[in-house]
């Protein structure tokens, strides 16, 4: 058990130390001796330069969106989706989409602007066009479910999308299965 003196000592210590005005976030954040710097990663973010656009993308760019949709991510494993997607297709990693068919039709072919131009895991880059082939049942009114691959990992290419609400245009229908990247802009 510690003295009076010293409880008087600690408890003036704390006291003395509390300003009157209010710290700010950053002030506080930079006086942080074990702040660490990470390395900014370009995976995810926009490469607009990179992505040439053709008529129809700039088009869509330009024009007035469709619908406006709170995005989450979804992948497979983990928890995460298994097999195929409501249509019976095999989920395409940054092309399928889930959602509520009573906003956004099954089988639209979707033009996403925040994703036009962002840099995939592989290297290559996001042309902006994803397939409504999947639903699910949290997705409810204007949401939608971006899949994003296979494992955890595989969500940090779109986490910069996560929980924002994107502006999307309808780029017409699709017949079949979503395709392939190799055709997908096509």
């Amino acid at each position: 058990m510690i003295g009076a003196s010293a409880a008087f000592a600690l408890l003036w210590t704390a006291l003395s130390s509390v300003s009157s005005e209010p710290v700010p976030y950053n002030v506080a954040v930079a006086a942080d001796a074990a702040r660490v710097e990470t390395p900014a990663d370009d995976i995810g973010s926009p490469d607009l330069e990179a992505a040439a656009l053709t008529e129809e993308q700039a088009e869509l760019m330009a024009g007035d969106p469709d619908w406006r949709a709170s995005a989450r991510l979804y992948h497979a494993g983990g928890g995460g989706a298994t097999g195929n997607d409501s249509l019976g297709c095999r989920p395409i990693a940054m092309r399928t989409v889930a959602v509520d068919p009573r906003v956004i039709p099954r089988r639209t072919k979707l033009f996403i602007r925040e994703t036009v131009g962002m840099r995939l895991a592989d290297g290559s880059i996001h042309d902006g066009y994803w397939y409504a082939s999947d639903t699910g049942g949290a997705i409810k009114g204007e949401k939608i479910d971006l899949y994003t691959g296979s494992g955890r990992g595989s969500m940090a290419q779109a986490r910069r999308l996560n929980m924002r609400t994107l502006t999307i245009a309808d780029a017409g229908r699709f017949d079949g299965c979503p395709p392939a990247w190799e055709s997908a802009a096509r």
